[in-house]
């Protein structure tokens, strides 16, 4: 669908529902968070409210296209610290051949190129569904991804496009800690898979993520914390804490810690988002 932009749903900005249309926004939700010490951080958002929410998205839309044809796809780091920018770093190292994203305008995408996987990833989260974008299509490639006409997502099945194209060192992102078990039973510990958009795990699935992920964001989840908790993982900061979970994952957190010159969060004060959501 080429033109304004079509139509692209996300939970995000404290797990709020949002729809942009052709460049509009058209819904926002309300928020599950009343605060969230990233916005804070990055834009000064004292409160979490569905107008703040809506000027953010607009914000968004003007300053990098988002959802639009006038997308920039490529960046340098957004944060000093998130999932895109230690697979980004990840990619640049070599840890990795190629990383399967989600992102707006091409769905399920298997990218090689870091400042592409920043400039898709590093501003965005909680993708529900998307529409066509032929600026990112175009940079992305359509033979990486699932399908150029329907943008799905589905993240197994990016595991599979990486493989079929001779990558055998990949990382995935997953929000679904079932899906976190498919990708690991079917191809093992070549695989780097990362959960993200953990708000709404449950307990049960949260154990799944830390027994099959190699490293975690545990964004607003009370669940995901209580089980990290439980393990023995390297914790990177005191806001939205990243766990490292296996061998790899602790030394992919590591070293984009150490680029940055910072070290593992060594039990200080935290300020986490609120409320913490108890899911399940």
């Amino acid at each position: 669908m080429a033109g304004k932009g079509g139509r692209h749903v996300f939970e995000a900005l404290g797990m709020t529902r949002i729809v942009i249309e052709d460049g509009e926004v058209v819904e926002v939700g309300e928020p599950e968070l009343e605060f969230c010490p990233l916005f804070r951080k990055l834009v000064g958002m004292e409160g979490i409210t569905p107008q703040k929410i809506r000027e953010n998205i607009e914000f968004r839309i003007r300053d990098f296209g988002f959802c639009t044809e006038n997308r920039v796809v490529r960046a340098g780091d957004y944060v000093t610290f998130g999932v895109s920018e230690i697979l980004s770093t990840a990619l640049e190292k070599g840890d990795i051949d190629a990383a399967v994203i989600a992102a707006d305008g091409c769905g399920t995408a298997v990218i090689t190129e870091p400042a592409l996987l920043q400039g898709m990833c590093g501003r965005i989260s909680g993708l529900v569904e998307t529409s066509p974008l032929q600026v990112v299509l175009d940079a992305v490639g359509r033979d990486n991804v699932l399908d150029p006409e329907t943008v799905p997502l589905d993240m197994v099945k990016g595991a599979e496009l990486a493989h079929s194209k001779g990558y055998r060192r990949f990382a995935v992102t997953v929000a679904s800690a079932d899906d976190a078990e498919t990708i690991r039973d079917r191809y093992g510990n070549d695989v780097i898979i990362v959960g993200v958009h953990s708000s709404h795990t449950t307990c049960g699935a949260a154990k799944k993520l830390f027994d099959n992920c190699d490293f975690i964001t545990a964004c607003a989840s009370g669940r995901v914390r209580a089980e990290a908790e439980k393990r023995d993982v390297l914790v990177a900061g005191n806001k939205i804490q990243i766990y490292g979970v296996t061998d790899i994952g602790k030394r992919l957190v590591l070293d984009k810690l150490h680029s940055i010159g910072k070290e593992p969060y060594d039990g200080g004060p935290k300020d986490e988002p609120r409320p913490l959501i108890m899911w399940g």
